[in-house]
């Protein structure tokens, strides 16, 4: 507009003859009117997406005086008058219509990326801006296409969690993971607003298959490592929450490699009142164990079937279905091993020689109902009904024969690298018969209530969970002949050079039966408000949950026991002209105990057992800028917890084992970061760093590191494309932890074994070429035509074939009674064929 100015007051000056007391009139008047045009407008913009996160063209975007349409990627820039209250239309046929209502000052612009729904949930008179809402209440947004792309040896979900700081994992083949000092048990997980469970007598990665989500049917996936709202429930670290995605039209995919296959398909009715999508998913894990050093035959069978389902009763009442099938069979039957170690000086191996098998089998069975019906355009009300079955079963009897010796290093000799004289010999022998049956029902309500700026939610929800548990486990230690004991004080063992002649026993021994009811009543309110201060958007949360439970036990109730949760939330963005945002967040965060917590190390039940208590405070930064014209995001987090009632743990591989008492305390605290952004222009890449600390005292003995206690975690994620040949594409996955303590013997004292296993380092690679690009219109005229989407590619897991490492096998040396912790190793290198397509 200054150009036009300038413009016409030079044209004006050589063209027209007028005095000079009227072209100073013409020159102010001609100045005002252009300063007046620029003062009247403001700026609204965006990208207008539908539920799978696709732009959508041609959007009918209108005001009272005016309107626009998005152009062919589903953006728009829509022109209106300043310091007014402007109410603004989305529209589109097939989907439910976006008001909203903004007030913009002179030139201000204004970013808002709606997304167009088919349900009745569409937010009708507030639109929170792009990310906002995530980013006020501390939650971290992960792309469906980035997680189904980033290359993982249990890809999903999962896979991508663990390059986020505050979360580690060190074992590749597991979909559990910790945050901030907690453990497996400690996090959320719902899908569409419904609580979802794992399984319970998982003792390894190998063993978990599937995890529950099931990324070809991912919508959104939104996550919070601490601090989160009173709405998301009660437990001590983490929530995950994921929707499902409702469908707008036919599609399937189609996904294959070595390490199995998956399908969906998605559709919706003519009417456009019912639709569907169906997951298939099928994985063998047997390419990761067959590279192990453990020679063995392996019959991995795991699959799920997994379905959502919507119908639009009317504009105001929709019925929603989930349900799932899962299977997992786990056939194990180890035939030799040998693992070299010691040093250059003293090389050492062991050679271990199996009899027997392992079956394992967890069949788990979930079905959830959810109906939501708009009362009105302030209040909406949601009943959610669901049932989960998991029906586990653990057999096993396996010896292990052992050679512990000494290793030829004769470069000139035939037997290079054998064992030629053995120090210790020994067997073990580990017996299982574990059987578990778990039913839980939920029957909740919810509520949403809008005011304006003001936002209320509420909700009260019923739990019956019935476990129904066999344990009958033991293990028995053999050295050179003799029976070795549990490492117990009441007993003094000094075999072979002392006789001993009391009964036989088993080095470890757990019998027990149990049938364990539990039924709570949980509800919550909060109060969510936004306003100004000052020149500052200011956003204002606040909550109250509460949790009432009893357990009965072999017929016997226990009291009643009840925990309030206060928790609060609040951001501020002052008016910079950097692009800054602060929250501080925290709470109470009970987690009342479920059954696994119930359960002491001899099998028996404690229903006495309290709540864990955690003090969060949690304080952030969102620093938004620009780089060589690319977006990028800062993402900074300090936190702090104090931790009382603590049920102490031991870790073993993926097994909690938990003491079922309260007789600890602790406190972690820490601080991450994560810098995201478009490192290679159109792609999404991240670099995550986290530090922490945790300890625990149990029994008043002093402060120990807790299993959990991963000091530093270090991870990347990248994604680029050759720039002549932007078809192939590359995906690289780079995590590293710092080593945890643990890997000690089972039934060990931790203060006694406080040392920490190697550090976990892991890159995983892949390189896909893009045959049939979405993002191009498809003008293929032969087969290729079907295809909406096709790639192929290679991936390659553990690129730089490190050794990692979670537990270790103690044996003996029979003569110096010394004892050697042999690390057993996680997956190598591993390389993986992929095919992938989309109609």
């Amino acid at each position: 507009m200054w150009e036009i100015v300038l413009h016409l007051r030079a044209h004006f000056s050589e063209k027209i003859k007028i005095y000079h007391p009227l072209k100073n009139l013409f020159y102010l008047s001609l100045l005002l009117f252009s300063t007046s045009l620029l003062a009247q407008t403001a700026q609204v913009k965006g990208i207008i997406l539908d539920e799978s996160n696709t732009p959508i063209p041609f959007v009918n975007v209108s005001y009272l005086d005016g309107g626009t349409l998005t152009n062919e990627n589903g953006f728009y820039n829509l022109s209106i008058p300043s310091n007014k209250n402007i109410t603004i239309t989305i529209s589109y046929v097939g989907f439910k219509k976006v008001v909203f209502t903004v007030n913009l000052k002179e030139n201000e612009e204004k970013e808002i990326n709606p997304v167009l729904r088919t349900d009745i949930e569409q937010i009708s008179t507030i639109i929170i801006t792009g990310d906002r809402r995530s980013k006020i209440e501390g939650l971290t947004t992960i792309s469906p296409k980035t997680i189904r792309k980033i290359p993982g040896a249990n890809a999903g979900v999962e896979n991508l969690l663990k390059t986020l700081p505050g979360v580690s994992s060190n074992n590749e083949l597991s979909t559990q993971y910790s945050v901030r000092g907690g453990n497996y048990d400690e996090n959320l997980v719902y899908v569409n607003e419904i609580e979802v469970y794992r399984p319970f007598l998982i003792r390894s990665g190998q063993q978990e298959g599937l995890s529950f989500v099931n990324t070809d049917m991912v919508r959104n996936v939104d996550f919070s490592a601490g601090g989160f709202q009173a709405k998301y429930g009660d437990k001590l670290s983490s929530v995950l929450s994921i929707d499902y995605r409702r469908p707008v039209d036919f599609g399937a995919s189609v996904e294959a490699s070595l390490l199995g296959a998956s399908a969906s398909v998605e559709g919706i009715s003519k009417n456009e009142k019912f639709s569907a999508i169906l997951g298939l998913r099928y994985r063998d894990n047997s390419l990761f164990v067959d590279a192990k050093e453990t020679e063995s035959t392996f019959k991995p069978r795991f699959a799920d079937a997994q379905t959502y389902l919507s119908y639009q009763v009317n504009d105001k009442f929709e019925l929603g279905f989930l349900g799932n099938v899962s299977i997992n069979k786990y056939d194990y039957e180890p035939i030799a091993r040998q693992t070299n170690f010691g040093t250059i000086q003293d090389p050492k191996a062991l050679i271990i020689f199996y009899e027997g098998q392992e079956k394992d089998q967890y069949g788990t069975y979930f079905a959830a109902l959810k109906g939501s019906y708009e009362i009105s355009d302030n209040y909406t009300a949601k009943l959610i009904g669901s049932v989960y079955n998991t029906q586990e079963q653990e057999y096993y009897d396996i010896l292990a024969e052992y050679r512990l010796g000494d290793v030829n290093t004769d470069i000139g000799s035939s037997d290079l690298g054998e064992v030629e004289f053995s120090e210790g010999v020994g067997g073990q022998l580990t017996h299982a018969r574990n059987d578990l049956d778990a039913l839980i029902f939920n029957v909740e309500h919810k509520g949403i209530i809008k005011m304006n700026d003001h936002h209320i939610d509420y909700g009260i929800k019923y739990t019956h969970e019935d476990i129904r548990d066999r344990i009958q486990e033991y293990e028995m230690i053999d050295s050179a002949g003799f029976s070795i004991r549990p490492p117990f004080n009441e007993f003094q063992n000094n075999q072979p050079y002392e006789a001993f002649d009391a009964p036989l026993a088993p080095f470890n021994s757990v019998r027990a039966f149990n049938s364990t009811q539990i039924n709570r009543i949980q509800a919550y309110a909060q109060w969510s408000y936004k306003t100004k201060l000052g020149e500052s958007d200011a956003w204002f949360n606040a909550g109250l949950r509460s949790h009432t439970w009893a357990v009965t036990s072999e017929g016997e109730t226990s009291s009643a026991q009840s925990v309030i949760s206060p928790r609060a939330q609040f951001a501020l963005q002052p008016n910079w002209e950097a692009d800054m945002l602060f929250r501080l967040s925290g709470g109470y965060y009970y987690q009342p105990p479920f059954y696994r917590e119930l359960r002491g190390e001899t099998g028996a039940v404690n229903p006495d057992v309290k709540a864990q208590k955690s003090i969060h405070i949690v304080l952030g930064n969102d620093y938004s800028f620009k780089l060589g014209d690319r977006p990028f995001k800062l993402v900074s987090e300090a936190y702090y917890k104090d931790i009382t009632n603590v049920n102490p743990y031991t870790l073993e591989n993926v097994r909690i084992r938990y003491e079922a008492d309260n007789n600890a305390k602790a406190y972690a605290y820490g601080f991450d970061f994560r810098l995201n952004g478009e490192f290679v222009p159109g792609t999404e890449s991240w670099l995550s760093f986290g530090y922490l600390k945790t300890e625990e005292n149990i029994n008043d003995r002093g402060y120990i590191s807790r299993p959990t206690d991963q000091r530093l975690k270090f991870a990347v994620l990248f994604q680029d494309y050759v720039p002549k040949i932007p078809s192939l594409k590359m995906y690289l996955n780079l995590v590293y932890n710092t080593g945890l303590p643990g890997g000690s013997p089972n039934y060990a004292d931790p203060y006694d074994y406080q040392t920490r296993l190697p550090d976990y380092r892991r890159a995983d690679v892949g390189f896909s070429y893009v045959v049939v690009d979405p993002s191009i219109n498809n003008t293929n005229t032969n087969f290729l035509k079907a295809f909406e989407e096709l790639n192929v590619g290679i991936e390659i897991f553990n690129l730089f074939d490190n050794q990692n490492s979670i537990t270790n096998t103690f044996v003996r040396d029979v003569y110096t009674k010394r004892m050697y912790a042999i690390k057993n190793y996680l997956s190598p290198r591993v390389f993986n064929v992929k095919l992938s397509m989309r109609f």
